[in-house]
């Protein structure tokens, strides 16, 4: 089966502008953000901020004028990136086919960088997200800090750390998975509907699609851990089982853990049934997101 169309129109978009917000090569002291530009553009797919600025396209808004929050999902994505890959969490030498941040520039300018990242995505929003209402601009700072915090990305992320190694049942292995990288793909969709004016019944919607395609994006990013390619998937694969981490195919093997994904990718499809609105590239998106091969 062909994969899906990304929309690649949007992830190049996303690309111009992070380049237009980023600070200059020139900026002071440059080290910091030289390791910060290694990181922020070495490639992927941007699926948050594209993710962001499909759901505000649903709700009639242009892309363009919700690109400095897409921006920001991005400078947070990578800033937990980057802590990820060093040697106290993950332990990561190459992410999408490069050297990793603390490989080139030391594990002290990694963790600074990834501070320097998380911060720098709020005064992106502070100051280029302007010609939204305050309380939109308020309730985007919310629901950013808290999907990245102690009760979204980074609580998923300590539970993964104190499981590695160990026996978990389906209810830990699910909350590190919905926060660890559902809770980030969620506010993506919330923020580009709370910007494009969207209902508390539509956000309601919107909020139940981000949740089933945040489970399904990690359980497929585990299924690729275990048969993907390393050409396409920029590292090694297998680096799951090496490290004995918790995930589905480990608690479920790999046919159960394909059905899995499957099954909230409809169930993400199915819910947009419920909004009076054009939602086909939302549609299209959970289908790139089962389907994808890295």
């Amino acid at each position: 089966m062909a994969q899906p169309n990304y929309p690649d129109d949007k992830r190049l978009a996303v690309e111009k502008a992070l380049k237009e917000f980023f600070p200059s090569r020139k900026n002071y002291p440059e080290l910091i953000y030289k390791a910060m530009r290694h990181s922020l553009f070495s490639g992927g797919k941007r699926f948050r901020p594209v993710l962001m600025l499909t759901t505000a396209e649903v709700f009639e808004k242009k892309p363009i004028d919700v690109m400095p929050a897409a921006c920001a999902i991005e400078c947070v994505h990578t800033y937990s990136l980057i802590h990820d890959d060093l040697p106290a969490i993950d332990d990561d030498e190459v992410r999408r086919g490069n050297p990793t941040c603390h490989i080139l520039f030391g594990e002290d300018m990694a963790i600074l960088a990834g501070d320097a990242l998380f911060s720098e995505a709020f005064y992106m929003i502070a100051k280029y997200q302007t010609s939204d209402k305050p309380k939109n601009i308020i309730r985007v700072i919310e629901e950013l800090s808290d999907a990245s915090g102690p009760r979204g990305m980074v609580g998923g992320q300590v539970l993964d750390i104190l499981s590695t190694g160990k026996k978990v049942d389906l209810n830990t292995l699910t909350y590190i998975h919905s926060h660890k990288t559902g809770e980030l793909i969620r506010a993506s969709c919330r923020i580009g509907a709370i910007l494009a004016g969207a209902s508390e019944d539509e956000l309601n919607v919107i909020s139940n699609y981000a949740e089933n395609l945040g489970l399904a994006f990690q359980v497929t990013d585990d299924i690729l851990d275990v048969i993907g390619h390393v050409a396409l998937l920029g590292k090694e694969p297998g680096g799951d089982e090496r490290k004995d981490k918790a995930t589905f195919p480990n608690l479920f093997g790999l046919d159960n853990s394909k059905k899995i994904a499957k099954e909230a990718i409809d169930n993400a499809k199915n819910v947009l049934d419920n909004i009076n609105r054009d939602t086909k590239s939302l549609v299209n998106l959970a289908d790139f997101v089962c389907e994808r091969n890295k």
